[in-house]
């Protein structure tokens, strides 16, 4: 038994907040001390391990000045081929574990596997454990200090990735740290493909009951709208007379939906008490879980390499970080963008008590607690919303999820655009849509080409959609970036192409025949290839802006 369960079981509350959740309580004079603290204990470890020799060339940094003046920045390339081999000689602890994201192979010196690995020692799945459950506190409490939406063996349906994906391995630090119910249990889930565990997840749930969600909006909201049109019509209830609890379930939120004067919703059936997200998808979806489910999602900030960065608190606003998990510096936007032309300079950074409020950052992490990664460069740009949280009286920095630091679309030069402001412009439309995937082409001006598939039967011009998305641009920012850009450019910047109806389950399909994995079975939203719009089902007449780049540097060398 865990210590967290112990001490729920006990009644020791006020402890159980204290050690899950308290860091939300440090000042940001403290926060730097644990920061710093941590940091030199990693050092002694990094200084007396291979990969450290080769991560840091040699030097032995005693003192954080140091480390950030004589450790060079990283890519995961650096660390090839020791993780990639799962090399656990080289480590600064022996790993417990390893966890992977899906990398892109061909970015490395040796090709020897599609994932990008990395190892967790015991103390920082400890570690991890411990904040796990302040999350599921987080996601549940009404206020500070409060517990009392938790219980004993929780009801959580499995929708998330197997081990060894990152998603998986959380799912399991949380079995052993908060002993959830999984629906359906682990070693099930693991053997079964990822609609066929999401589909008996709730089936059991109508008879077992639905306590927590941990996975991605989307799911909640494909699951929503699904059991909505489902039962639109008729339910036959000759199946369920052998399943009287859910029976009873279903029974009882006919009669809300009834009541209500709408569709049947997931909210009439479950009282969820706490939704643990993340993802970019997690603020534009969250009104749609809201309405769905009846709760918002946590949104959290985590990546492979740096397990848990950032956090929602129950105001489900700004994300405040994690002291105890990794070293954090924060390369400025103007740094980042000196980088991006010249990938020879080393970008300054700064720490978290020299952010600025409104401005953009690439976040670079160094893990604590044995970890393998130092001054790694995560690719993504962060924002820090504001310097605290006055409305939860919390004294340290908060954040948003900006972008992928690759994935910024960036139109007549100081327009750029994100995922997330793509998605946010395209869900405030209303238009109801299958999926969507956009990239910037140079033809006789440069444009935002969005390629998107319509769903319900709904009838629009291209021309239409590609006003109305402009036109919520706009407003996303009070038309400070994007406002007048359609005078410069002569006309609306912004061009749509409609796909054919089931563009996206056809490329899906197509893509599991050629044997992709889980993770590369859906096109990306920013920047997709030809290939890409091939398998949708397009014609591309437009130049891609990667190609006239290409070509202009061959130019310059011939």
């Amino acid at each position: 038994m865990s210590k967290s369960i112990e001490l729920f079981l006990q009644g020791e509350h006020e402890e159980l907040w204290q050690m899950c959740c308290g860091f939300i309580d440090l000042s940001l004079e403290r926060f730097m001390a644990i920061q710093k603290r941590l940091l030199l204990e990693q050092l002694e470890l990094l200084n007396r391990c291979e990969l450290g020799n080769k991560i840091m060339r040699g030097t032995m940094p005693r003192t954080v000045e140091e480390f950030r003046e004589w450790v060079p920045l990283t890519t995961y390339a650096d660390y090839c081929p020791e993780l990639l081999e799962r090399r656990e000689d080289v480590l600064p602890i022996k790993p417990v574990l390893w966890q992977h994201s899906t990398g892109r192979s061909a970015e490395y010196p040796f090709k020897l596997t599609p994932y990008k690995w990395v190892p967790l020692s015991s103390e920082l799945c400890h570690e991890l454990g411990i904040l796990m459950f302040g999350i599921g506190i987080f996601a549940s409490c009404q206020g500070r200090g409060d517990v009392s939406s938790l219980k004993k063996h929780p009801k959580i349906v499995y929708t998330v990735a197997p081990r060894s994906y990152t998603s998986g391995v959380f799912t399991y630090i949380m079995k052993e740290e908060l002993a959830p119910d999984y629906l359906p249990p682990l070693e099930e889930a693991e053997e079964m493909s990822f609609e066929g565990r999401i589909e008996l997840g709730f089936q059991q749930a109508l008879s077992q009951g639905l306590d927590f969600f941990f996975g991605l909006p989307i799911v909640l909201v494909a699951v929503g709208e699904n059991l909505s049109r489902r039962q639109s019509g008729k339910v036959d209830i000759i199946p369920l007379l052998s399943q009287p609890k859910t029976l009873f379930r279903l029974a009882k939120g006919l009669v809300k939906s009834k009541l209500a004067h709408r569709p049947m919703l997931p909210k009439d059936l479950w009282s969820v008490r706490g939704i643990m997200s993340g993802g970019a998808d997690s603020v534009v979806l969250k009104e749609k879980v809201k309405k769905l489910w009846g709760r918002y999602p946590l949104d959290t900030y985590s990546c492979t390499e740096g397990c848990v960065i950032a956090t929602q608190t129950w105001d489900y606003e700004g994300m405040t970080f994690i002291p105890n998990l990794n070293f954090l510096e924060f390369i400025p936007e103007e740094e980042h963008f000196k980088w991006q032309l010249d990938h020879s300079y080393q970008p300054e950074t700064v720490l978290l008590d020299e952010v600025r409020a409104g401005e953009h950052y690439e976040i670079v992490v160094t893990n604590f607690h044995g970890g393998a990664m130092i001054r790694y460069r995560v690719g993504d740009i962060v924002k820090i919303t504001s310097l605290r949280n006055e409305k939860l009286n919390i004294d340290i920095p908060q954040m948003t999820f900006a972008s992928r630091a690759d994935e910024l679309i960036d139109i007549a030069g100081f327009f750029r655009l994100t995922e997330k402001a793509i998605w946010q412009a395209i869900e405030n439309t209303s238009i109801p849509y299958e999926d969507w995937t956009v990239r910037k082409e140079v033809g006789e001006r440069p444009i935002l080409h969005l390629y998107l598939e319509l769903k319900d039967n709904y009838i629009a011009s291209e021309k239409g959609v590609a006003t109305a998305v402009y036109e919520q641009l706009e407003k996303l920012d009070r038309g400070f970036f994007y406002s007048g850009l359609g005078n410069m450019l002569g006309s609306n910047p912004i061009e749509v192409t409609l796909l054919p109806e089931g563009a996206f389950s056809n490329y899906i399909s197509q893509r599991r025949a050629e044997g992709a994995d889980l993770a590369h079975i859906k096109p990306p939203h920013i920047n997709p290839s030809e290939k890409v719009l091939s398998l949708l089902g397009t014609k591309v007449e437009a130049v891609p802006e990667a190609e006239v780049v290409a070509e202009a540097e061959t130019m310059t060398t011939r």
